[in-house]
């Protein structure tokens, strides 16, 4: 199945573009040499016989060892290109630790025939964009593009995989750069605690290390060492090509022949990590930081990835955490112990982890150890009933379902699989999961989750007084008294029979106007999947002394509606196969879900309920209250939201979009259970319904089922206008500091800038594309360049009815001043001077490409249109974005920046590092 990255198993340690990096898959299959297959879609009842995940690949090996996937996949206009690479921190030496991700970001750094940036700017040229990610056992490079762009795609990948030049000026420069990123690794409390737990868990396998590297180690390595590196690790037999899009097969073939048979073959030998000897014995430790909430992590040896036994792990893991419903959550984040409880079973290639992890208050260690081992006891010694099994299952095989939509998903899948054994590794471990028993989750809690293989970290605030001990916690994990936990009984969800609706139908949306909703669902075809949301815009801010009201009415609605408790309601959404998840914006609000396609009536039925019958007892609202209290402050430690928290704060004062949705400390505290009631009734009570379905279903069928169970909806006529939120007025720019025993320091601007409905709102976009980015000015000259950070951003902030424009970088504590004045000078550019020709064309296809390329996964459809509707123009804008873009000059941006980027409109939020370490 997918390789779960949870509490102590991190993802890849980089990642080249700005945001998430896609889901990367364990889960393998393999097609005969360059042959067709033909099957059914996936089916995700387990009670079906398990379909293939490799329906109509095409594999084939070229004469150099270079193994080629295909697999066309038409659902989006869109191609994934994968390069999976056998080659990680698992095969560095001690003496080279940190260098696959150095060459990783020298991936990226030019070829006798591209320049410095130019992979990027060719890239983002053809409307895609680049992303990379160093593991363990393989790094992975991503090119996502319009299908249109395939040998573009193909022919820029290949030339950065075979003649990567790695210029040791250039190498110099980047050093500085991921010297900044480390730091900014070591101002991230969860980072830190899962890596100090492998290096408590394990004595002699490379896992142990720092997996970065050091400043002192990255400091030391050499163009010959990476040199090295590179020419004994990047070989054709070493190298996976996967390519997956709505693109002809034959034709990707042909184009990987072309590009790649020319490669030069190599036989390598390479010293493995040393082997881990068997040791037995609980392992605790405790570390301190200037952190807010503490991390807590638990840890067991598990299995390699294809071990028999793998499976079974990962449902319990569901178990513990997946959903709402979950042993976990229910004992730890529903009591309002933690703010977030995780677990998962990690398996790089020759070794395998099972970990909990949670975050939380110092005070509630003590009670949240007790509950995991209870949980885990539990597992190890009871038979799990029928509906915790089915419901843990169903969200495996879910997430397993939604992993696929992505083309790069679908695409990394494959040449995971392929590197672990073949393709067909995929349809084989789906299958394990489908058929695994209750009794074989219990036989591996009990053989694996022993408490002599334990390992428990504890990372708390400085002053805090805890400290694990090995000898109670040995006792606890092994003579713990057990509490019951049962699960709720199955809920009638007989959905009423559809009518039938005469739709307004716009850019493939079907619109019915109900008397106080509005319905928009989409057919998105691909996965099994469906995604329903219900939202409405909210009239008024909460007040001031009360911010994050609105947060905790909606969280609260989801511990207890329609009859039902927090875990009932829980577990009628997951029996369905999703979960209820609360969406809290400044501008509006509203649940939704994704579900198994057959359910989505059922499911929006459920949303219905929950939305207009909560329950909202007074336990319930204070345990959310508790939680939330405990997010707003943990704010503090995060080096990205805190100082945007900052920043806002300055532009808008003291109200409004000033204070953040889920509120300060100091407001939350003082919220009172009993005005949840009254902030919810008002906010529906004066506002129209939306309601957002697409997926993989009849758009008119699907249509008079929603329309259907919300026929009868009493809400306003109108949506409103939104919510007005003024710029302060202040003479000269404005600055929010706070000082943090931190690496790094990190600074967010945000000048004022058009509202979402604006027609400027397309130049913003535009203007960020040249800005920023790999490839974007501000990456040239801030990071490329003059080696300032990790991490540059600039982006367009939209709202309803007002904007802004965004940058942020994050810089070690004696270079603050050089990168704030650098990011100025280069904005200031902006507003005197023309951005040029090929800059403009560049920015253009890749805003246009993006646009195409969000329309791959269901919720990122659902979100376009929702976010039209409630903030923008409406269906207007779901049509073809291209000639809005393709309308903005190099005037308009300098206009824009000239209107904008004003020095005396500025604010700014500095969280200042003063401690370093």
């Amino acid at each position: 199945m997918p390789r779960r990255s949870s509490a102590g198993a991190p993802g890849p340690a980089c990642c080249a573009s700005f945001g998430e990096a896609p889901s990367r898959h364990r889960s393998p299959a393999r097609p005969n040499r360059d042959s067709h297959r033909h099957a059914p879609e996936p089916d995700m009842s387990v009670a079906s016989t398990p379909a293939t995940w490799t329906a109509g690949v095409r594999r084939e090996v070229l004469p150099n060892g270079l193994t080629v996937v295909v697999q066309r996949d038409p659902s989006a206009p869109v191609v994934g290109i994968v390069t999976h690479v056998k080659a990680g921190f698992f095969d560095e030496p001690d003496e080279w630790v940190g260098i696959s991700h150095v060459l990783e970001h020298m991936f990226f750094k030019g070829t006798p025939s591209r320049g410095v940036g130019e992979i990027a700017r060719q890239t983002k040229a053809a409307g895609g964009y680049l992303h990379a990610g160093t593991s363990y056992d393989f790094t992975i490079y991503y090119a996502v593009l319009p299908a249109r762009s395939l040998a573009t795609g193909l022919r820029v990948q290949a030339d950065a995989l075979q003649h990567a030049l790695i210029d040791e000026g250039e190498l110099t420069r980047e050093l500085r750069v991921i010297i900044e990123e480390a730091k900014r690794k070591l101002d991230t409390p969860a980072a830190v605690a899962r890596e100090k737990l492998h290096a408590l868990m394990f004595d002699r396998h490379r896992i142990r290390r720092w997996r970065i590297g050091t400043e002192e180690q990255l400091s030391r390595l050499t163009r010959a060492d990476v040199w090295a590196y590179y020419t004994s690790r990047y070989v054709p037999s070493r190298t996976i090509l996967s390519i997956v899009g709505d693109i002809d097969e034959a034709e990707a073939l042909d184009l990987a022949r072309e590009h790649y048979a020319a490669w030069p073959s190599r036989t390598v030998s390479l010293e493995p990590s040393p082997d881990e000897p068997p040791h037995s014995g609980l392992r605790v430790e405790t570390l301190r930081g200037d952190i807010t909430l503490a991390q807590l992590l638990c840890g067991w040896p598990g299995v390699p990835p294809l071990d028999p036994d793998a499976a079974a792990l990962d449902v319990a893991a569901a178990v513990l955490t997946d959903g709402r419903g979950s042993w976990l959550y229910r004992t730890l984040r529903e009591r309002g112990l933690v703010t977030s409880v995780s677990a998962g079973h990690f398996a790089p290639t020759e070794l395998g982890m099972f970990t909990i992890g949670a975050e939380l208050r110092p005070e509630d260690v003590a009670p949240t150890l007790d509950q995991i081992a209870q949980a885990v006891r539990r597992l190890g010694q009871e038979r799990l009933s029928e509906a915790d099994l089915e419901r843990a299952r169903r969200l495996v095989l879910m997430r397993w379902a939604r992993g696929f939509e992505p083309m790069e998903g679908r695409a990394s899948a494959l040449a995971g699989a392929e590197a672990l054994r073949d393709v067909d590794v995929l349809d084989d471990q789906y299958a394990r999961l489908v058929g695994v028993t209750a009794d074989e989750v219990r036989e591996v809690a009990a053989r694996y989750l022993r408490p002599a293989q334990l390992a428990v970290l504890a990372q708390v605030p400085r002053e805090a007084t805890l400290e694990l001990q090995a000898d109670e916690l040995e006792q606890l994990f092994t003579d713990v008294t057990i509490q019951p936990i049962t699960s709720p009984p199955s809920l009638d969800l007989e959905a009423p029979a559809a009518v039938v609706v005469e739709p307004e139908v716009r850019h493939a949306v079907y619109h019915a106007a109900l008397p106080g909703v509005d319905v928009l669902v989409r057919r998105k075809p691909g996965a099994p999947l469906a995604t329903v949301g219900v939202y409405a815009l909210r009239h008024a801010f909460d007040p001031p002394e009360a911010a994050g009201l609105g947060a905790l009415a909606l969280r609260s609605v989801v511990r207890g509606a329609g009859g039902m408790d927090a875990a009932g309601l829980a577990f009628a959404f997951e029996r369905l196969g999703g979960a209820v998840v609360p969406r809290v914006s400044s501008d509006w609000s509203g649940l939704d879900t994704s579900v198994l396609v057959d359910h989505l009536a059922p499911a929006a039925l459920l949303l219905r309920r929950t939305l207009s019958e909560p329950s909202f007892a007074p336990a319930a609202v204070e345990e959310e209250r508790t939680v939330l209290l405990a997010e707003s402050r943990q704010v503090s430690d995060d080096m990205f939201r805190y100082p945007f928290q900052l920043a806002f704060r300055g532009a808008f004062s003291d109200r409004g979009y000033g204070l953040p949705s889920l509120g300060l400390p100091t407001t939350v505290e003082a919220l009172a259970g009993a005005d949840v009631a009254s902030w919810h009734g008002d906010w529906l009570g004066r506002t129209r319904l939306l309601v957002v379905a697409v997926g993989d279903f009849e758009p008119e069928r699907a249509l008079g089922e929603l329309a259907a169970i919300f026929d009868a909806w009493p809400g306003a006529v109108r949506p409103g206008d939104g919510l007005e939120g003024p710029w302060a007025v202040h003479d000269g720019p404005v600055e929010c500091t706070s000082e943090r025993d931190k690496a790094q320091s990190a600074l967010a601007f945000l000048f004022p800038g058009p509202s979402r409905p604006d027609r400027q709102r397309h130049v913003a976009e535009v203007w960020a594309a040249v800005a920023s980015g790999l490839g974007g000015r501000l990456f040239e000259a801030l990071r490329e360049r003059r080696s300032l950070a990790y991490t540059v951003v600039a982006t367009p902030w939209l709202r309803r009815n007002t904007g802004a424009l965004a940058g942020y970088i994050a810089t070690s504590p004696e270079r603050e001043e050089e990168a704030r004045q650098a990011m100025l000078d280069e904005l200031e550019v902006f507003r005197r001077e023309l951005v040029g020709e090929a800059e403009l064309d560049q920015a253009i296809n890749y805003v246009t490409g993006q646009a195409e390329v969000r329309r791959q996964i269901g919720a990122g459809v659902v979100a376009e249109i929702r976010d039209a509707w409630l903030s923008g123009e409406g269906l207007e804008e779901l049509g073809d974005p291209a000639p809005d873009y393709r309308a903005v000059g190099a005037e308009d941006i300098r206009a824009l920046a000239a209107s904008f980027l004003d020095p005396g409109r500025l604010a700014i939020g500095l969280v200042r590092g003063v401690g370093g370490r």
